[in-house]
């Protein structure tokens, strides 16, 4: 037999590597293997590990195929050649197929005509499908000439059934008659044979499996092997590394800077820089304001960028005690203004995107050097804090030998001290970590559009490699303690981000996902996004966490109504008006229907107090609703309750921040100096202490602003 005649099946093999083994040896002796779940008429032969109910075993009986064990395969790949089949046959289906192959007949069923009555259209489909498999020819309905029905098949069985001019039988008739009185013997019920279509919708609904299975494959495809703890520095003195603290004797550093031979300065710290050797903080200090100030040459910017480089990989702060993290809490930090890490990040973010919102006046912002400086600076943080995430991840990193970290450096670090202060530390967004994600944005709008420069793209990774970092450190300190904190956390974060970021290009802020190398982060903000373009669109999504079930349930749907009408309403009714509500898509677009679902629950109910959904919304910081109620055309913005209250009022008395900057984003804009009895808004904020509130009413004031205009925000200085 030519290997083109060998075009097998599988059925009844659950392990997929077992599978993937009798798939490789089939392909391997020059064989054709067809998957899916339905019997083909093609196939020669069918591989089961047992006789079975299901589809393709009763249809290749039917037709008179080689069934035969999975060892049929295996011995042949290890003989090299297709072996005889006779030894590895199910023994209960040779007599049908010694039959066909005689050519005494060409099926099980030849010569039936049968007329088929089952309700289920897919189990239908396939006990079609079976009875054709044997040579049988089937009816759906009553043939023309009843008496050339010979079987009238049923499922349930019905007065109607048993009232044209054939025997009717029930559908198990079929493996009575292919395997008479061993029938029961195998225990083969016909209706444990299930239709592929359904198969697939168990498969489908069984969510849990699902979601496990892809959870383990993220976790394989993103696995990595485990690097040395100080790899990712550079370092390559592993055997040796050292992390005592010694000052060194440089007392004639001190001289050169003052005579401003900072060149010479430079060299001589760097020739006496070995491990555990910290030079004096002030000198360094002088010699990153002579870079700052745009007194230095691109080699001094390099040789000082190499220094510090240097010292981050003999002198870890994450690995060492107290001084040395105040040893670089005194280095990294503005050494004219001397406010800490983030304003210096800060102030060199801005640089970089040609702003003057510096710490204090710096150099125009053409200098080449001084734009690589603050960009060094920044990579240079990003490695710092990237040390301290792999200091409390000691599942990610191989400790030198003997090396422990310190148990209070998490807590110490300078990445908390840097984003978060002592109060906020309960919180991801602090009020660092908001003003980092509008620098992102800035920086986002900048790099992707027109004329956008490889410098500023390269600041937009940075960004967003320092945001995964600081997110990623976050969660781990508390996920242990507190998963629910954690929960909360990752949500206001995500949701401040698809806020922050809607006046961006789609395409702009799908590319900053993508760029964001924390999976966590990732999934969370992926998630935040679609779920405030939803509301735009006014389409439900389900509050539940992101998970494959909601993918599928609840997304997908979405998107298909997005795809077909992104967002106009008279476009849903053009479709409604064509009348062409036949297909599920565009059952999907109807306006009536969409609207009846999307409209929020009580948008038009009025409280005793006069309170409107929006009004409540604020009070409970449900963002999403709040986003829902204004993506809807008409909305008022400033609708007061009966004490002459705004939703501003509330969000602003109860704390809601997602909610007010939702608010302040809105267009038009909420007016900020309405006041009840004298207190307006910023007075709400003041009084109940939410300074983050105040803060972001104050920019978005713009002018008003200064001391000299506070008053037209209700706010007497």
């Amino acid at each position: 037999m030519a290997n083109l005649t060998y075009v097998f099946q599988i059925s009844g093999i659950k392990i997929r590597e077992n599978k993937r083994v009798l798939i490789r040896g089939v392909q391997q002796l020059g064989g054709k293997y067809i998957g899916g779940s339905v019997y083909q008429h093609d196939s020669t032969h069918l591989i089961i590990p047992q006789v079975l109910s299901s589809e393709k075993f009763l249809a290749a009986c039917a037709a008179g195929k080689w069934v035969l064990t999975p060892d049929y395969v295996l011995d042949s790949v290890k003989n090299g050649a297709w072996l005889a089949e006779g030894p590895y046959e199910i023994a209960i289906v040779r007599q049908w197929r010694e039959n066909v192959a005689s050519g005494r007949i060409k099926g099980a069923f030849q010569g039936w005509k049968v007329l088929l009555m089952v309700q289920e259209p897919t189990r239908r489909d396939m006990f079609k499908r079976l009875l054709k498999a044997g040579m049988a020819k089937v009816y759906d309905s009553p043939h023309h000439s009843h008496a050339s029905v010979t079987h009238v098949m049923a499922k349930p069985i019905t007065e109607d059934s048993k009232s044209h001019n054939a025997p009717c039988f029930p559908v198990s008739h079929i493996v009575q008659h292919l395997f008479g009185s061993n029938c029961g013997n195998m225990k083969l019920d016909i209706s444990d044979v299930h239709p592929a279509e359904t198969k697939k919708a168990g498969v489908a609904e069984d969510f849990a499996k699902l979601e496990t299975e892809l959870k383990d494959y993220a976790i394989q495809h993103e696995g990595r092997p485990r690097p040395f703890f100080l790899e990712f520095l550079s370092y390559h003195d592993l055997d040796h590394p050292h992390f005592q603290v010694t000052e060194t004797d440089v007392s004639n550093v001190g001289t050169m800077i003052e005579c401003g031979l900072f060149a010479e300065a430079l060299d001589s710290i760097r020739s006496d820089m070995y491990p555990g050797l910290l030079p004096p903080a002030r000198y360094l200090v002088s010699l990153l304001e002579y870079v700052q100030q745009g007194n230095a040459t691109s080699v001094f910017q390099k040789n000082l960028k190499a220094a510090m480089f240097n010292l981050l990989v003999t002198n870890p702060p994450w690995l060492g005690p107290n001084a040395v993290k105040k040893y670089f809490t005194q280095v990294l930090q503005c050494p004219v203004c001397k406010t800490g890490l983030w304003p210096f990040l800060e102030t060199a973010i801005s640089y970089c995107l040609c702003s003057e919102d510096t710490c204090h006046p710096l150099p125009g912002a053409a200098q080449p050097v001084l734009f690589q400086f603050h960009t060094d600076l920044l990579d240079f943080s990003l490695k710092l804090f990237q040390g301290e995430l792999h200091s409390i991840s000691p599942w990610d990193v191989v400790l030198p030998e003997g090396t422990s970290v310190c148990k209070g450096s998490a807590a110490g670090s300078l990445l908390y001290g840097t984003f978060w202060t002592v109060w906020e530390r309960s919180t991801l967004l602090s009020r660092a970590v908001k003003q980092l994600l509008k620098l992102l944005m800035k920086a986002a709008t900048k790099a992707f559009g027109e004329g956008g420069e490889k410098e500023t793209l390269h600041l937009v990774d940075t960004l967003l490699d320092l945001l995964s970092v600081l997110v990623e450190f976050w969660c781990q300190q508390h996920l242990k303690l507190n998963q629910i904190l954690v929960n909360k956390g990752l949500k206001d974060f995500a949701e401040h981000f698809a806020v922050v970021s809607q006046d961006l290009s789609p395409i702009i802020v799908a590319e900053l996902v993508v760029r964001l190398s924390s999976t966590r982060l990732k999934l969370a903000v992926a998630d935040a996004v679609f779920r405030n373009l939803c509301c735009k669109n006014a389409f439900t999504i389900a509050e539940e966490p992101l998970s494959f079930k909601k993918v599928v349930t609840s997304y997908l749907p979405a998107l298909l109504t997005l795809a077909v009408s992104p967002t106009s309403v008279n476009c849903r009714s053009r479709c409604n008006i064509q009348g062409s509500d036949s297909s599920a898509e565009n059952s999907l677009v109807n306006d009536t229907s969409v609207e009846r679902e999307n409209v929020p629950r009580g948008l038009n109910r009025v409280n005793a107090a006069g309170e409107t959904l929006l009004h409540r919304a604020c009070k409970r910081n449900h963002v999403e609703t709040v986003l829902q109620i204004l993506a809807r055309p008409g909305t008022d913005v400033n609708v007061k309750d009966h004490a002459g209250w705004t939703p501003l009022h509330e969000a602003c008395n109860h704390g809601s921040a997602a909610c007010v900057e939702a608010l302040l984003r809105h267009h038009p804009a909420p007016v900020l100096n309405s006041q009840v009895g004298g207190i307006s808004p910023l007075h709400d904020t003041l009084l109940n202490g939410h300074m983050d509130i105040a803060i972001m009413l104050l920019e978005h004031a713009g002018e008003y602003a200064s001391p000299v205009h506070l008053n037209a925000l209700g706010f007497r200085v």
